[in-house]
């Protein structure tokens, strides 16, 4: 997987969100906005090629939870990435 090209990750007022640049990204129908923990995930990929194991191992290596878990978390935030269209097979 990968995540699109044109989508930027911007902090404002506190909060996660997901923009897209450039006329042929907006869609102002919908505001993605992300956790802290789905800011940081974001954050490790850019630019990269990952797997949902790749972000299984980030999620257990920050924080305290378990590869079961890790990867309940990952399923949806992956299915959710892809439903907003911000993925790539």
């Amino acid at each position: 997987m990968r995540l699109l090209d044109g989508f930027v990750l911007r902090s404002i007022a506190g909060e996660y969100i997901v923009t897209g640049e450039g006329l042929a990204r907006v869609d102002f129908s919908k505001v993605i906005s992300l956790n802290a923990t789905a800011a940081y995930l974001w954050e490790q990929i850019q630019d990269k090629d990952f797997t949902a194991e790749d972000l299984v191992a980030l999620l257990t290596a920050r924080y305290d939870v378990d590869a079961q878990q890790a990867r309940a978390d990952v399923d949806k935030l992956v299915s959710a990435w892809k439903d907003a269209g911000l993925l790539a097979e």
